[in-house]
């Protein structure tokens, strides 16, 4: 099936983010929230999640279900946004209107993903 291309527009920006948590662990660490567990690993899984979550958005049997997950993933996400904004250790060198911005930039993602999911 042929999707929009904002559709796989999507789908490349989930698969390169996803990498970076590969190529940046450091960066991904530094803004994990001191009380969530296992943050090495939460910051692999989140990786391979985005990865695969932009992969299974280009095929019909497995896009409504990477876009729940993209939508649960970001939702979840908000948690280290938050925490970002708690002082200037915690935002990790990011000027504060950035982090205040991000918030609504992640509602903007969720209804994104929303807009493709087919009933």
């Amino acid at each position: 099936m042929i999707y929009p291309w904002h559709l796989y527009l999507m789908a490349g920006m989930y698969v390169l983010a996803g990498c970076m948590h590969f190529v940046f662990p450091r960066a991904y660490l530094r803004i994990m929230p001191p009380y969530l567990p296992a943050p090495k690993s939460l910051v692999l899984w989140s990786g391979i999640a985005e990865i695969a979550a932009g992969i299974a958005l280009c095929f019909p049997t497995t896009k409504n279900l990477s876009i729940w997950g993209i939508i649960v993933m970001l939702t979840l996400f908000l948690t280290v946004h938050f925490y970002m904004l708690q002082g200037e250790k915690e935002a990790a060198g990011v000027p504060k209107w950035i982090l205040i911005l991000r918030i609504p930039l992640q509602f903007g993602l969720i209804y994104w993903a929303y807009c493709y999911l087919q009933f």
